[in-house]
């Protein structure tokens, strides 16, 4: 049996690090990501905007074609380019709208590349399938059908809902990082078998670009978290993300008491971040 410990609102806050005078852009974290596709351009724009919003003090958007015009239309400060050259990153998001069956060579050479460096990377959709054995610290971020078809790549057996704090520790150890299972209670296992539970989010968040919006968010929280452990900071992002999505639907009441909200999109929980931290900060 798995101990799970359950994450905390001063949990987060703990690792929501508050700018000082002697900050600037770098030390406050750069960001890249390496996601969209002209299929899925939203996914890049939502993923930058989310890194922006959680306090990123740079973001990079590595990319070419629709997914980088959407981005620099959506958000200027972004810096785009084709590639990164020798410049510092702190954390990266790769994956996201992205189809590792449409995946050209190249596009796979620069994934690899990317997880064979030091920089922590958040893996997600189109790029969970190269996460083992990776070099570089990091997290995949599977929803229930990408996990299970990660197990069977694994050659691990089908797990049920029963067993999912044991199955997410299985696939962290196999894969040699971090793991965090979406879903309405989303869990954060690594390779030494501790797991984390974190249930603050609302079921409104079940919209399509939600997964996007946790990708750029994290990418900010480990950004900014160096010297946090990587399980931990995954956490505070995947809590981060699950109350910002409360505050957009407004399930989040005085006094933290739920009220049943209403519908919204992936991109009104990106623009809730900054209410969130400074509501955590509080």
């Amino acid at each position: 049996m798995v101990e799970v410990r359950e994450w905390s609102r001063s949990d987060t806050a703990r690792l929501l690090r508050v700018p000082s005078s002697g900050d600037d852009k770098y030390s406050r974290g750069v960001v890249a990501l390496r996601t969209g596709s002209a299929q899925y351009p939203g996914a890049a724009v939502l993923g930058t905007e989310a890194a922006w919003r959680a306090g990123a003090g740079f973001v990079r958007y590595v990319g070419e074609g629709r997914a980088a015009d959407a981005v620099i239309a959506r958000r200027p400060e972004t810096v785009v380019a084709a590639d990164t050259g020798r410049t510092r990153i702190d954390a990266w998001v790769i994956g996201s709208g992205t189809d590792a069956a449409t995946r050209t060579d190249d596009e796979t050479a620069a994934l690899r590349q990317i997880l064979a460096g030091t920089a922590r990377v958040v893996v997600d959709a189109g790029a969970l399938d190269l996460a083992a054995g990776s070099a570089a610290p990091f997290v995949v971020t599977p929803h229930a059908g990408e996990f299970a078809r990660l197990r069977a790549e694994l050659r691990l057996t089908p797990s049920d809902d029963a067993q999912r704090a044991e199955a997410a520790v299985e696939v962290a150890a196999r894969l040699g990082g971090v793991v965090l299972l979406k879903g309405a209670r989303t869990l954060v296992a690594d390779p030494e078998g501790r797991v984390i539970e974190v249930s603050a989010g609302t079921g409104w968040l079940a919209t399509a670009g939600s997964g996007d919006v946790l990708g750029g968010v994290l990418g900010a929280l480990l950004a900014a978290n160096q010297d946090a452990p990587l399980a931990e900071a995954t956490a505070a992002a995947a809590w981060l993300h699950g109350y910002a999505g409360r505050l957009a639907a407004d399930t989040a009441g005085a006094g933290e008491r739920p009220g049943p909200g209403h519908p919204i999109v992936a991109m009104d929980v990106a623009e809730a971040l900054p209410r969130a931290v400074a509501d955590l900060l509080t």
